[in-house]
């Protein structure tokens, strides 16, 4: 049973899979392309909330000192994706390589993961724009009823309308081809990156070099918690973090982390990239480089317009433009937020699609959403499939409880992808490999300790409800999935050709 569980899907096969007429997706995406996606991701509220919570209640001015800390963990990660991407270019992402390394339980169990990370994530993202939008409507007099307005407001019966239309709205682009989701991406990154760098570039002429003193405040230790919303590492070992000081600026680093993730979803789009090998590193690692500088440059004008013992909590950069007698930034900055979201939330439920097509390709999902739509070249079962779920749940759920669940599914999807490419290096060293991970293996395992350490410190009460998912996976495996895979066919059919 151990060897059925455990069994490889040759990388040479999986490619092999990518070039047959039904289940073929088209080839259109370039670096800039995929660049402009991880860009789109990437950048969402977290630079214009994150920056300034962090910087009063964690580490000060110092906050962009966390942001270098946690660029650095999640190019450890990049690194090692960038070359499972090129030398893999599968749609699936984690899923893929796990597949093609560690086995079919790992890789199903990351693909699990990955379906309600990229879920939930389009959920919540779909729900904070939908609040976004209602903002700027109510500063032009345009009011929507309490009833369609979300589950936070209602009474009685609530339906977010504009969340649940903008995750339709996405799905029918998405549909309609990966070349015109790219052209959409490209105009909103475009206008979101714009934004940014009105606010970076404004915001410097209200600097005030006090501000920044202490840089890195004196460390303020932390009082330990004993419920399932302390650190798992809290409960544990009894260790709680200190803010502020030194050790502040890593407590940081484990919060402003989770501004970063998403990059890991370019991966999801390598086998529509015209040219992986090269393309797919370009953009995973161009995109984290681009975000990295964006959200240092925002936290040091943050707190250098306002002390960091002043920041608001709630919209903390909007704040200080008001704290220096420019409050129509606030505006500039919802309406930058809110066009940002639309990029990230189609790329989070592009990615979905993309993991749940590879499954169903491989037989451990039904193989009726495998199918590609005979014109755009699009996976547009699972795609309309999945949007309409999605919508239904950002329409009906208030999520921010479960935003958690997100970024512990991309850092459990950080630590398989690393052990992957370890365990392909051993077993498939003749393998081509346009992009080489360096140092190895010291950069995987450094990528594997950072994961984990950020894992430790999420509350207890996600790792349950990460619990109560994956074992609802594990019972979905064995029930179906097992005996429904690809491999599993071949295996039985080698075994009666050697019967007869």
């Amino acid at each position: 049973m151990a060897s059925t569980l455990f069994r490889t899907k040759k990388v040479e096969q999986s490619i092999l899979d990518t070039e047959e007429p039904e289940h073929a997706l088209k080839k259109s995406l370039s670096a800039l392309d995929l660049t402009v996606f991880g860009v789109g991701v990437i950048i969402g509220t977290g630079i214009f909330v994150l920056t300034g919570t962090v910087a009063k209640n964690n580490a000060g001015p110092a906050v962009a000192l966390a942001f270098v800390a946690a660029a650095v963990a999640c190019a450890l990660a990049a690194l090692c994706y960038a070359e499972f991407a090129s030398t893999v270019p599968v749609a699936g992402s984690a899923y893929t390589f796990s597949y093609a390394s560690l086995g079919e339980l790992p890789a199903w169990v990351i693909g699990w993961d990955l379906v309600l990370e990229f879920a939930l994530g389009t959920a919540v993202v779909a729900v904070g724009w939908s609040g976004y939008i209602r903002s700027l409507m109510d500063n032009v007099g345009w009011h929507l009823p309490d009833s369609l307005g979300g589950r936070d407001g209602a009474h009685g019966f609530g339906f977010d309308i504009l969340a649940a239309a903008l995750v339709l709205v996405l799905t029918a682009i998405l549909v309609f081809g990966m070349k015109l989701s790219a052209r959409v991406t490209q105009v909103v990154v475009a206008i979101k990156v714009t934004v940014v760098l009105i606010v970076i570039v404004a915001g410097a002429f209200f600097i005030t070099s006090d501000n920044y003193h202490p840089f890195i405040p004196k460390s303020q230790p932390v009082a330990a918690g004993g419920n399932l919303k302390a650190p798992l590492i809290e409960l544990i070992f009894g260790w709680a973090p200190s803010n502020f000081g030194v050790m502040g600026i890593f407590t940081a680093a484990s919060v402003v982390f989770f501004a970063f993730i998403g990059f890991d979803i370019v991966a999801t789009a390598a086998e529509e990239t015209k040219n992986p090998q090269r393309d797919m590193p370009r953009g995973i690692i161009g995109s984290l480089v681009i975000c990295t500088v964006l959200y240092v440059a925002v936290s040091l004008v943050v707190t250098g317009m306002e002390k960091y013992t002043r920041l608001s909590v709630d919209a903390p950069l909007a704040d200080a433009f008001k704290a220096v007698g420019h409050p129509w930034f606030a505006g500039v900055i919802s309406f930058g937020a809110a066009v940002g979201l639309t990029t990230v939330c189609m790329i989070l439920l592009l990615g979905q699609t993309r993991v749940f097509f590879a499954m169903s390709r491989d037989g451990l999902l039904p193989r009726f959403f495998s199918h590609v739509h005979p014109k755009f070249r699009t996976p547009y079962r699972p795609t309309i499939l999945l949007g309409v779920i999605i919508a239904v749940i950002a329409g009906f759920t208030s999520l921010s409880a479960l935003a958690d669940l997100v970024n512990i599914g991309t850092l459990f999807a950080f630590v398989v992808v690393a052990i992957g490419v370890l365990v392909l290096r051993r077993t498939r060293p003749d393998l081509p490999r346009a992009f080489r991970t360096p140092f190895v293996p010291v950069i995987p395992v450094l990528s594997v300790c950072a994961s984990l350490w950020l894992m430790l410190n999420l509350p207890a009460e996600t790792w349950i409800r990460f619990g109560v998912w994956m074992v609802i996976g594990f019972v979905v495996y064995f029930l179906y999935s097992r005996h429904s895979s690809r491999l599993a066919a071949e295996g039985a059919a080698a075994a009666d050709g050697e019967a007869s």
